[in-house]
């Protein structure tokens, strides 16, 4: 069982969902930070059932992590690349070209709604019944970030195709059963909330539909309570189970198309949210369907989490942010001690090596892994490298993906020559040395 916050971070934390509440002007919103596998601190706010933590609310989009989920272990099972184009799973489509990893990603340039009527208001049917044609093509492939329930929608009917079950079942049988999720469901399941939405000038009330999406469920469709939600945070956090590898969540987390290194950005990695907030990378999910919205977000370099529910259209600024911060600057996560582990490589292959004039160091750090980075103070490319079949292979930065060869005399890092001192005419320098050296 997760230790429970401070009583002090108790009254700070409910302060804030309070007022958002409040301000808001949500029906009801149930709400939590997670830490040590589950929620560690939970409230209710306005018409809420109790216990709060078991009354189920719409996820709406949360579900497409869900969704990926299932596809990056369709992948694991060498049934699928994610560089696949869609047309070698699921034929027929105008969408043949694009792959699956540009659907995950939201960079396949695939309409953001589907066709005919509105999918989160009208109940919804097969694949064959959106009629998918040429104009659900908006942008090449690759060519920007454009968000898409219809991708994710493709990408549930794929799951569904190779599994020959539906997107249902695949859900339940391989995500949420594994995982505990037992109030977590595609219809939902009393106590539930009703979805409403709130009158701008009025504080009146509206019921909103609820309904089966058909073939867009993939997009939005389930159900969870917040005990469920903040269970889906702790695998978020890295406690996933049989479900997932954690190097294949790892994968998930990595930001598609954009610098992760500048400050203030906003990405889509495989199915999840990259954010940069208060100078913290945070990973996750928000959700809104009409009468509903969700959030849950993690911090995993502070192993914390935040998750939220609420039965208003619109109108309720997301808390979990807010709630992650409030935590952190109450109870600091305290990290393990330091002990000394040994090197990966010779302690003298580590140190300073210079690419042309400038310095980086190469040292060993935990995890038997190797940094390659600037001098502190200095700003410059950084890479970790992990050995994978007998080669260091950088797992972020500049250098994902590549191969660093070491050598007595030089490192080899994708064409680029480090010596151990500027220009080094004993090393194999492209392009060579000047004989007359430096003057």
């Amino acid at each position: 069982m997760p230790e429970p916050v401070l009583p002090a971070t108790a009254r700070t934390l409910l302060a804030r969902v309070a007022r958002v509440q409040r301000d808001g002007r949500a029906p009801s919103l149930v709400a939590g930070v997670v830490r040590d596998g589950g929620l560690a601190w939970s409230a209710g706010r306005g018409e809420v059932a109790e216990p709060h933590t078991d009354v189920q609310y719409r996820l709406g989009s949360i579900s497409k992590t869900v969704t990926a989920v299932l596809v990056m272990r369709l992948r694991d099972e060498g049934r699928l690349s994610l560089d696949d184009p869609l047309e070698r799973h699921l034929p027929g489509t105008p969408l043949g070209d694009r792959t699956v990893g540009q659907l995950l990603s939201h960079l396949a340039g695939v309409s953001a709604e589907s066709p005919g009527g509105w999918w989160e208001r009208v109940p919804g049917g097969s694949l064959e019944d959106l009629g998918l044609g040429d104009a659900d093509v908006v942008l090449g492939a690759a060519r920007r970030f454009h968000y898409s329930n219809l991708g994710f929608g493709v990408l549930g009917e794929l799951v569904a195709r190779l599994r020959g079950t539906s997107w249902d079942d695949a859900v339940r049988d391989e995500v949420l059963a594994p995982l505990g999720m037992t109030r977590t469901t595609p219809r939902p399941v009393a106590p539930a909330a009703e979805g409403r939405a709130v009158h701008p000038w009025a504080d009146v009330v509206l019921a909103e539909p609820e309904h089966h999406a058909g073939v867009m469920a993939a997009a939005g469709q389930l159900w969870a309570t917040l005990t469920d939600l903040g269970r889906f945070a702790a695998f978020l956090l890295g406690d996933t189970a049989d479900v997932l590898d954690p190097a294949t969540l790892e994968e998930m987390t990595e930001p598609a198309g954009v610098d992760s290194s500048a400050p203030g950005w906003s990405a889509y990695g495989l199915g999840l949210q990259v954010m940069r907030v208060d100078g913290r990378t945070l990973v996750g999910h928000g959700g809104s369907m009409p009468g509903f919205l969700a959030g849950v977000f993690v911090d995993r370099e502070e192993q914390a989490g935040a998750v939220s529910l609420a039965n208003a259209t619109a109108g309720v600024e997301p808390v979990v942010f807010g709630l992650l911060a409030d935590l952190r600057a109450a109870e600091p996560r305290v990290v393990e001690a330091w002990s000394p582990s040994p090197s990966p490589v010779p302690l003298d292959v580590l140190g300073v090596w210079f690419w042309g004039v400038s310095p980086s160091i190469l040292r060993a750090v935990a995890g038997g892994r190797l940094h390659l980075g600037p001098l502190p103070g200095r700003g410059g490319r950084a890479s970790r490298f992990e050995q994978r079949d007998g080669r260091w292979v950088g797992l972020d930065g500049y250098y994902a993906g590549e191969t660093l060869r070491i050598a007595a005399d030089h490192l080899d890092l994708g064409t680029f020559i480090f010596t151990r001192t500027p220009y080094d005419p004993a090393a194999p320098v492209p392009g060579g040395v000047d004989e007359t050296g430096w003057q």
